[in-house]
């Protein structure tokens, strides 16, 4: 006989949503930056959460927090997800598989010693919005960081991931003590960040595999020129250029389909000034495809684009990578007892591609992993407006404490 569903307690589910939404939130949306004030607040309050659970509460060496429900054999099932948000972000990206894991195991606390060890993990950083660390939480855990990242990574205004640690209570020294062996499986419950779900009236998605994803600066280099004595035909305007790449990067994005998607989303414009005419631009790409070979055709196609733009502008252009990271395909024993703790719940399912990278591709690579989706309210996500229903957030994780029990009792 299969076993019983596991129902977390819809209150203090809606209670941690509500409380951490509150640490960091802005008037034009949330704010929680790796180490940065907001985030210690976060980390200070889940730690409080977790021993109310009657859960064992640590802190790694990189600031990853955790609550553990010891088991009696060996290995670790770990879930868990991410509390740092991008800029103007919405409470539910990354914190909903936070509390809903620690709503999760408050709920199998009540059921008896697991035989494997149950931890949640609040990932401390998966945003990359204060520092281009990609994932340090998981990497630290997987002994991916190299020994000068704390000092070479800085942010915008110049403070080293070093100090940042310091500043938090962390040795940079220490890294090296968050890497873990013990990990049997990781779960991550999220929202879809996109609309799928909504649309169709699903419950919950089984994530079955999460897009390559490639981030790039691409530099345009002009001539500074004053904007009222120069004519239209002698400039070598980098704004221009820039743009016109950019047009055509998302047309052929557009040109290659679903689920292709291209994103140019920070923008410098050097001198930016309205007299002068722009002599340099700097721009991010984000290229993300579930297939890897497609995503490094569009890539190339990219370059194509820019090289050609610039040859008819009469500007330069450089390109530099800034993250590269294959599609990961999700446990397919993992989504088989999700598919199994879904139906036990009552929940509609289907499985589905993730379009939004996470902490579990990542942890893919040396862990058996799986990811369950709830639906977002219009597709919304990376934006104040970001909503799921207290149902849906309470429908996920208990589709997840179901999983876990199955896993680890």
């Amino acid at each position: 006989m299969s076993a019983p569903a596991v129902h977390v307690d819809e209150q203090l589910l809606g209670r941690y949503v509500t409380e951490l939404g509150a640490i960091g939130e802005k008037p034009d949306g949330m704010y929680r930056f790796m180490y940065d004030d907001a985030w210690q607040w976060a980390r200070d309050a889940l730690l409080e959460w977790i021993r109310d659970a009657g859960l064992e509460a640590r802190v790694d060496a990189v600031g990853n927090v955790f609550g553990r429900l010891p088991g009696s054999g060996d290995g670790v099932v770990l879930t868990g997800s991410h509390v740092d948000t991008v800029p103007s972000g919405g409470k539910y990206d990354g914190a909903l598989g936070v509390v809903g894991g620690l709503a999760a195991l408050a709920a199998l606390r009540t059921v008896g010693t697991p035989t494997t060890t149950l931890e949640v993990v609040s990932l401390c950083e998966e945003e990359s919005s204060r520092f281009s660390a990609n994932f340090f939480g998981t990497r630290a855990m997987l002994g991916l960081i190299a020994p000068d990242e704390p000092d070479r990574l800085r942010d915008r205004d110049g403070v080293t991931l070093a100090e940042a640690m310091r500043d938090a209570g962390l040795d940079p020294a220490a890294v090296a003590g968050a890497e873990r062996h013990d990990l049997r499986a990781f779960l991550e419950l999220h929202i879809e960040q996109g609309r799928v779900l909504a649309d169709e009236g699903v419950d919950v998605g089984l994530v079955e595999v999460i897009p390559g994803i490639a981030w790039e600066t691409i530099t345009v280099r002009g001539r500074q020129d004053h904007a009222g004595a120069t004519p239209m035909d002698l400039r070598k305007d980098a704004l221009q250029a820039a743009a016109q790449m950019a047009r055509e990067i998302t047309g052929a994005a557009e040109q290659e389909g679903r689920p292709a998607v291209a994103t140019t989303g920070r923008w410098t414009v050097e001198p930016g000034q309205p007299s002068v005419v722009p002599g340099l631009v700097r721009f991010s790409l984000d290229l993300r495809h579930p297939d890897l070979a497609v995503r490094d055709r569009l890539l190339d196609q990219v370059h194509r684009i820019c090289t050609e733009v610039a040859q008819r502008h009469g500007v330069e252009v450089d390109i530099v990578r800034d993250k590269d990271e294959e599609p990961a395909t999700m446990d397919a024993g993992l989504l088989d007892v999700l598919r199994g703790s879904a139906e036990a719940c009552g929940a509609s399912w289907r499985r589905m591609p993730s379009g939004a990278g996470h902490d579990s591709q990542l942890m893919a690579t040396r862990v058996p992993t799986a990811m369950v989706f709830v639906p977002s309210v219009e597709g919304r996500s990376h934006t104040p407006a970001e909503y799921t229903s207290p149902e849906d957030c309470v429908r996920g994780a208990s589709v997840l404490a179901t999983a876990l029990h199955r896993l680890a009792y």
